[in-house]
């Protein structure tokens, strides 16, 4: 998948319980893009990519590489998306390389045995992620930063083209949520990589994403460049926050909290 659309939703809905989450959302996503879904507090941001990855019911349909969710065994989806959740449930007592390396699983033949070609690949992104010191670490032993680094290791070690994350940077300070989006970044331009991620922090959405998506009660609001949704009325009205939008020299749009003037 290096040309095309990577991924194409229409009429997106979901409803857990009687509650509707999501409702009649339509967007197409081209390869080596990166999408940031944005949006306040339950507004369906997480709810979108798990509909993506094909592990929460949905009507309408979800297209990846050309093909519906419905038609792809589950296998063969897993070579094609890779998702990160925003809470991973992980085994107690594993070693982090052995985390990485469930990674290959869909590559592995079944009842079969990782190979040399595998463990290099888990080696690689244990390298590329700043984590390979950690290899022989237990899961449970390490920081929040450096297990979010580890989780989003297997998913790049799954080496599939359409990478779905849910607040990537959560729990990595400063340094190392620029050093993992830059990485995202250069994966995607040199392998065509596909990213469809959520975000909080609407400034680095902005400068990273090629476009952003704005979900608000479940329903699509805008989509577009950083310049065309991020405005402090759109801000204003769906996350009821008083911001300020600056433009730097070089196009980046920062969106900086301003306490709203006390009231008389």
């Amino acid at each position: 998948m290096t040309t095309g659309v990577a991924v194409e939703i229409e009429n997106l809905g979901v409803s857990i319980d009687g509650a509707s989450l999501l409702r009649n959302v339509n967007i197409t996503v081209n390869a080596g893009e990166w999408l940031c879904i944005i949006g306040p507090n339950g507004a369906g941001k997480s709810t979108m990519l798990r509909a993506v990855a094909g592990v929460t019911p949905f009507t309408g349909s979800v297209a990846v590489g050309g093909r519906s969710l419905d038609d792809v065994p589950a296998r063969t989806r897993a070579q094609t998306v890779a998702f990160v959740p925003q809470n991973q449930v992980v085994p107690p007592g594993i070693r982090a390389v052995d985390y990485v390396l469930l990674g290959r699983n869909p590559w592995i033949a079944p009842l079969g045995k990782e190979s040399r070609a595998d463990m290099a690949v888990v080696h690689k992104v244990l390298d590329q992620l700043d984590v390979g010191r950690l290899a022989s670490r237990e899961l449970d032993t390490l920081s929040g930063g450096e297990r979010q680094r580890i989780i989003i290791a297997r998913a790049l070690a799954q080496e599939a083209p359409v990478l779905l994350l849910d607040e990537p940077t959560t729990a990595l300070d400063i340094g190392h949520q620029q050093d993992l989006l830059n990485l995202l970044d250069e994966l995607r331009s040199d392998h065509q990589l596909t990213l469809i991620s959520t975000m909080h922090d609407l400034s680095l959405a902005g400068q990273y994403a090629d476009r952003l998506a704005l979900l608000s009660c479940g329903e699509l609001m805008a989509t577009g460049t950083a310049t065309e949704v991020l405005t402090e009325d759109r801000i204003n009205a769906h996350y009821r926050a008083s911001v300020r939008i600056l433009t730097q020299a070089d196009g980046t749009i920062l969106v900086i909290p301003a306490r709203a003037p006390a009231a008389p």
